[in-house]
C-alpha cells in the first residue's frame, strides 16, 4: 500500500540539500579510516587503475578515472560492469599491475557482483567503494571505502554519487601525497553550503517559468562523466529526454537540435575555458536556452548564459567536481515535480538492479 502522506520528492530534495554536511562528515571519517592507509600501503605500486560501475556508478567511474590520472599521474580508465562481463578481453589488461575498483551504492548490484566474481577468479584483488557496509561487495573485496553517512531513502543517486566521488578523490590525493588537493577537498563543503540555497532557488525558478522539450548536458575532461550523470538525473526524475556530449563534439552534428525549447547545460572547465566558451556563444547565437555551471565566470559567460550558476569556490579545480553536479540533480528534481511526478520513486526504477541468475 502506498504512503498517502508522502510528499513527492521530499526525500530527494532533502538528500540533495544535505550534501555539504554529509561531505564534511564523510571526509572526517576517511581521515580516520584504516582502509585508506591499507590501499596506499598495498597498492601504491599499481601502474594503472580500472574503475567499474553501472548507471550512475559508471558515470562516477568516468569522473573518478579522470581525477585519478590528474592526481596520481597513472593511467586509469572506466568501464561499465557489463563490458567486463561480456568483453573481458577488450576491457581488462592481462597484467597484475592493474588495480580494479568496483563501485556500487548498495553493494548488491548484480552486474557489479558478477564483475567482482570474475576478477577474483582471474586472480585480481579489488577495491570496493560503496555506501552500505556488510553487503556482498564488501565481503568479496580486499579493501572497502564506505562513506556510510551518504545513506539515501530515495531511488535516484544524488548524495551517494558525490560522496563516493569524494572518497575516491581523497584516496587518490593520499596516494599521490597531494596535501594541497586534500586541503581544497576539506574546505569545499563549508564553502559550498551558502551557495547551495541560491542555486536551488534559481534552478527551481527557471523550471517553473519555462517548458523545455529537450535537455542537453555538455562537459569535457572530468566534466564529461558529470555531463552523463546530469542527463541521467533529468531522465530518471522527470522522465524527460536528455542527452550528454563532450562540449566541443556538440558542434559535430548534435547542434542541429538547438532551439529555444532546448535547454543546453554547460559544465565549464578552467583548462578548456576559452574553447568551451566558443561553443556556448555559438549555441546562444543559434537560439538555444543556456544554463551554465562555472567557477569564477566572467562577463563573457554572463552575456551568453540565460542562467549562470557560479559556484565561487577556491582551491584546486578538481576538488569542486562534486559541487558541479548538484545543479543537474536539482534540475531533474524540479522538472519532475513540475510534471506531477514523484522523483523519490521514478517509474520503472528500483534502488538496486538485481538480476535473476
Amino acid at each position: 500500500m502506498s504512503d498517502l502522506t508522502h510528499k513527492p520528492g521530499v526525500n530527494t530534495e532533502t538528500e540533495i540539500h544535505s550534501q555539504p554536511r554529509c561531505w564534511a562528515e564523510s571526509l572526517r571519517a576517511l581521515e580516520r579510516d584504516p582502509e585508506v592507509e591499507r590501499v596506499v600501503r598495498q597498492y601504491s605500486d599499481r601502474s594503472s587503475w580500472l574503475f567499474v560501475g553501472c548507471g550512475s556508478s559508471y558515470y562516477l567511474a568516468l569522473t573518478a578515472a579522470a581525477c585519478w590520472k590528474a592526481l596520481t599521474g597513472r593511467p586509469a580508465q572506466a568501464i561499465p560492469a557489463s563490458e567486463l562481463l561480456l568483453f573481458p578481453g577488450l576491457a581488462l589488461e592481462r597484467a597484475w599491475s592493474v588495480q580494479p575498483v568496483l563501485i556500487s551504492r548498495s553493494g548488491t548490484t548484480s552486474e557489479v557482483l558478477k564483475a567482482g566474481e570474475y576478477l577474483r577468479a582471474e586472480g585480481f584483488a579489488f577495491v570496493a567503494v560503496t555506501c552500505t557496509s556488510g553487503e556482498a561487495l564488501q565481503e568479496m573485496s580486499a579493501v572497502t571505502l564506505c562513506p556510510s553517512a551518504a545513506h539515501e531513502n530515495s531511488t535516484v543517486m544524488t548524495l551517494s554519487f558525490t560522496s563516493m566521488l569524494l572518497a575516491i578523490q581523497f584516496l587518490a590525493a593520499k596516494l599521490a601525497g597531494d596535501d594541497r588537493f586534500l586541503a581544497s577537498l576539506r574546505h569545499m563543503p563549508e564553502a559550498f553550503q551558502p551557495v547551495l540555497g541560491p542555486i536551488s532557488d534559481a534552478v527551481k525558478t527557471l523550471v517553473n517559468r519555462r517548458d523545455f522539450a529537450d535537455y542537453v548536458w555538455l562537459g569535457q575532461g572530468p566534466y564529461y562523466g558529470l555531463a552523463c550523470e546530469g542527463a541521467l538525473k533529468v531522465n530518471e526524475m522527470s522522465c524527460s529526454y536528455a542527452q550528454s556530449f563532450h562540449t566541443l563534439e556538440f558542434r559535430h552534428g548534435p547542434k542541429s537540435i538547438v532551439r529555444p525549447e532546448t535547454l543546453i547545460m554547460f559544465q565549464l572547465s578552467e583548462d578548456g575555458f576559452e574553447a568551451e566558451c566558443g561553443v556556448l556563444e555559438e549555441v546562444k547565437e543559434l537560439g538555444g536556452t543556456t544554463l551554465v555551471v562555472a567557477n569564477g565566470a566572467g562577463e563573457r559567460v554572463r552575456r551568453s548564459a540565460d542562467l549562470l550558476l557560479d559556484l565561487h569556490l577556491e582551491g584546486a579545480e578538481y576538488a569542486t567536481l562534486a559541487a558541479h553536479i548538484v545543479p543537474a540533480q536539482l534540475l531533474g528534481l524540479y522538472a519532475g515535480l513540475k510534471k506531477g511526478l514523484d522523483p523519490d520513486h521514478p517509474r520503472n526504477l528500483t534502488r538496486v538492479v538485481l538480476l535473476d541468475d
